[in-house]
């Protein structure tokens, strides 16, 4: 699929993906819920990309969805567009490699649910956040009342999605929204510093982590620490092998043959 609006960029297993359209802010529009389905499907099929970072060109992250393109429709084409934004949102999240937001701008209504189906938010000092539905008589559509409340409590959620207002990056960063604020010059290297320190340790590991922490939130603790258990043995033997050996020997762990087996799964 040829993208018009998603800019992509690959170093040393970080995929970087832009989203250009500056212009509208970078609003989410149906063309762009379809190049992002095509680019989640193709990374999925490709386990030497270890990261992808996600990002926006110009002084918007996402300024949310296309409202030009969402006032025509009636009550079956809204529910369908909020469906198709959330399956989208939900095979991001599910991704097995990890993503991260880097957040230069703003980050409302939809751009604000994207950054949250991401797994780390890093965002600008310069960066808003805001769910300002309620401003125009809507509610969230893609899951934004789902995953607000689970990352920054329930009073600061409804504090934001019933008033509509836009917070600032340390707001955000003290409610648990973002992990990490730097100034606008820092922020792809702080992005990119984190991702290389995600591709040093064990691929396997990593995917498995992800895994695990979200699977626990859905199906309980006791659950989780089964699952847990579960993987960690599985380690042993390879990946955890080498790299308790790696640290017994003091030197750098040698993953590659694990990547090869990635590939093969």
């Amino acid at each position: 699929m040829d993208y018009e609006i998603l800019k992509t960029a690959e170093t040393d297993g970080i995929l970087t993906v832009t989203l250009s359209r500056p212009k509208a802010l970078n609003a989410l529009n149906s063309r762009f819920f379809g190049e992002m389905d095509d680019l989640i499907a193709a990374a999925a099929r490709r386990p030497e990309l270890k990261v992808m970072i996600i990002t926006g060109e110009g002084k918007a992250f996402a300024a949310g969805a296309d409202i030009a393109e969402m006032s025509g429709m009636g009550p079956v084409e809204g529910e369908a567009f909020s469906k198709a934004g959330q399956a989208t949102f939900r095979s991001l999240e599910n991704l097995e490699m990890p993503v991260i937001a880097a957040v230069n701008g703003f980050a409302l209504g939809g751009g604000c649910e994207l950054a949250m189906s991401c797994d780390i938010r890093v965002a600008s000092s310069a960066a808003k956040f805001g769910q300002p539905e309620v401003s125009l008589g809507l509610v969230p559509g893609y899951a934004g009342t789902q995953r607000l409340p689970r990352l920054a409590g329930l009073g600061n959620a409804l504090y934001m999605l019933l008033t509509g207002g836009l917070i600032s990056a340390e707001e955000a960063l003290r409610m648990g929204l973002v992990q990490k604020v730097v100034e606008p010059d820092q922020l792809m290297p702080e992005v990119l510093k984190i991702a290389q320190k995600i591709i040093a340790a064990g691929p396997k590991a990593v995917r498995k982590v992800k895994k695990l922490a979200r699977a626990g939130l859905l199906n309980g603790v006791d659950n989780g620490c089964v699952m847990e258990s579960e993987e960690f043995g599985a380690l042993f033997g390879n990946e955890g092998t080498e790299g308790m050996r790696a640290f017994l020997e003091k030197r750098k762990p040698n993953w590659k043959s694990e990547l090869r087996e990635l590939k093969n799964e």
